[in-house]
C-alpha cells in the first residue's frame, strides 16, 4: 500500500492515474466523504488489487471463497461494504487479494463496543477482529452482575467467528468510573468470590471466551486488594477454560503517582494476567489542552517501560478511534472539546475549506478553522499515516496485537492498514 498525501491541484482522477488504479478504487477503500473536493493534506491509502472476481448470478461469498481458496473473512476484509449490502449483485467486482497483503505477521485485534453500536458499523468491523469486547458489565458489592443487553452482539460475534469478551468495570449508571464501587467489592470477601462465580456462570451460559478487567481510578490503598481480585479471577477463570485481560493506564515508570496510575502495577499484574492492554491514548483529551490523542513519542515511552517488565507477547497496544475538536483559546477548567469520528474530522476540513497539517513528531494530523460564529477551533485526529506509524510498533516491539478503543465508528484508515500489514488471528 502507498500512502498518498493530497497536494494542491490534486484531483481524485489525477491521483488514480498516477498510481494506475481507478478513482472508484480510491473511493471504496478510503470511504471518501469528499471525492469531488479533496483537502490538501488529506491522506489516502492506495492499494493494488491482485486478484478480482466479477459476481455472476448464483454466486455466494462462500462459493467465491472456495473457488479462490481464500477465507470468507478475507473477502469481507477486502470488501467491507459487502457485509452491509446483504446480497451480492451480478456485475459488481470483489477484490480477492491485494498485492503484498498481510506480509508482516499474524496479530490479535480486540475491539471495544457499547451495545448501542450501529449494527452496520459492527458488521463491517467484525471481520477485522479476533475479539469483540462488549462494554460493560457492572457489579454490586455482594457480587451480583449488572449485565448490558448483549445478546445481539454475542450473536453477531459468533456469526463472524469473533470471540466475545466480557468487560467488567466499576461504573455508575452514567457509565463513569467510580473508585468506591470497586472498593466496596474488594473489601467484601464473600461478594468478591460470588462475583467471580457469577462471571464464570454467565460466560459459560452466553458463550464468552474471556474477561477484560477494566478498573480505572482505583484508590492507591486498594492496590493489593485489586491484585488479589485479579489473581483469584485469573486462577478460577483459567481453570474454567477462559482467559483474563487487564487494561492498564499508560505508565512510563513504576514510580508514577496519581489515582489513574498507582494501583496499576505493571510487573505484578503482568505476571498474573494472561494479557494486558496498555491504554496508549488520551494524551489529548476532552478537558485537556489540544494535542494528539496518541503522540507517537509518548506511546513509545509507555511501550519501552511496558516491555521491560511484561513479556511483549502478552501486551496489546491501545489504539484510539476518535478525534477531538477544541474551541480556542483553551482555558483549563472551562474549555471542553467535542469528540468526533476521524471521518467527521475530514468532513469538517472540507466544510471550512482548510488544509490539513501533519505533526511529524506526534505522527498525527491536525488543522485549524473558524466557525460561523467566529470562534476559532483546532482539530486533532488520526488518518492512514498515523495509523500506519502506530500499528508498525506491534512487530517492532514484538507485541501480541492491538486493542481498539472503540469501534463505534467505522474508520477506513485504521482497517486499511490492519488489512494490508497483518493477518488477523481468528479463534
Amino acid at each position: 500500500m502507498i500512502i498518498h498525501v493530497v497536494e494542491p491541484g490534486d484531483t481524485l482522477e489525477s491521483i488514480a492515474a498516477q498510481y494506475n488504479v481507478t478513482p472508484q478504487r480510491l473511493i471504496i477503500d478510503n470511504e471518501l466523504p469528499n471525492p469531488e473536493n479533496l483537502v490538501v493534506g488529506q491522506s489516502l491509502g492506495v492499494r493494488f488489487p491482485e486478484v478480482v472476481h466479477t459476481v455472476v448470478e448464483g454466486d455466494t461469498i462462500l462459493s467465491i471463497a472456495e473457488a479462490y481458496d481464500v477465507t470468507v473473512t478475507r473477502i469481507f476484509q477486502n470488501n467491507p461494504w459487502v457485509t452491509a449490502e446483504g446480497a451480492l449483485i451480478p456485475g459488481e467486482t470483489l477484490v480477492i487479494t491485494f498485492e503484498e497483503q498481510g506480509l508482516i505477521e499474524e496479530i490479535v485485534v480486540n475491539g471495544y463496543a457499547y451495545t448501542f453500536i450501529d449494527r452496520e458499523v459492527l458488521r463491517k468491523t467484525l471481520p477485522f477482529l479476533t475479539y469483540l469486547s462488549i462494554f460493560t458489565y457492572g457489579f454490586t458489592p455482594e457480587g451480583a452482575l449488572v449485565p448490558p443487553e448483549d445478546e445481539e452482539l454475542l450473536a453477531l460475534a459468533q456469526e463472524f467467528g469473533v470471540g466475545p469478551v466480557m468487560v467488567l468495570a466499576p461504573m455508575t449508571e452514567e457509565l463513569e468510573f467510580n473508585s468506591q464501587i470497586a472498593h466496596d467489592m474488594f473489601v467484601n470477601e464473600a461478594g468478591r468470590s460470588q462475583l467471580i462465580t457469577n462471571i464464570i456462570a454467565t460466560m459459560q451460559e452466553k458463550g464468552y471466551v474471556g474477561l477484560d478487567i477494566d478498573f480505572e481510578f482505583i484508590l492507591p490503598e486498594d492496590k493489593e486488594l485489586f491484585l488479589q481480585f485479579i489473581t483469584e479471577a485469573e486462577s478460577r477463570l483459567n481453570e474454567a477454560g477462559f482467559f483474563t485481560t487487564v487494561a492498564l493506564a499508560p505508565k512510563i515508570s513504576g514510580e508514577m503517582t496519581g489515582l489513574l496510575y498507582e494501583a496499576h502495577d505493571y510487573p505484578t499484574i503482568g505476571a498474573v494476567a494472561d494479557d494486558v492492554l496498555l491504554m496508549t491514548y488520551e494524551w489529548g483529551y476532552m478537558f485537556g489542552p489540544p494535542m494528539a490523542t496518541a503522540p507517537l513519542a509518548s506511546v513509545r515511552r509507555v511501550l519501552d517501560y511496558g516491555v521491560s517488565v511484561i513479556p511483549p507477547e502478552n501486551i496489546l497496544l491501545g489504539i484510539p478511534n476518535y478525534a477531538y475538536d477544541w474551541p480556542l483559546p483553551f482555558t483549563r477548567g472551562t474549555t471542553q472539546a467535542e469528540a468526533i469520528s476521524n471521518q467527521e474530522a475530514i468532513e469538517r476540513a472540507v466544510q471550512y475549506n482548510v488544509s490539513i497539517s501533519f505533526d511529524e513528531e506526534a505522527q498525527a494530523p491536525f488543522y485549524y478553522y473558524t466557525d460561523a460564529q467566529g470562534i476559532a477551533h483546532v482539530v486533532w485526529f488520526d488518518d492512514v499515516r498515523s495509523m500506519n506509524a502506530k500499528l508498525r510498533l506491534i512487530p517492532e516491539y514484538g507485541l501480541e496485537g492491538a486493542g481498539v478503543w472503540q469501534i463505534m465508528n467505522f474508520f477506513p484508515g485504521l482497517w486499511l492498514v490492519v488489512n494490508q500489514l497483518f493477518t488477523v488471528r481468528k479463534i
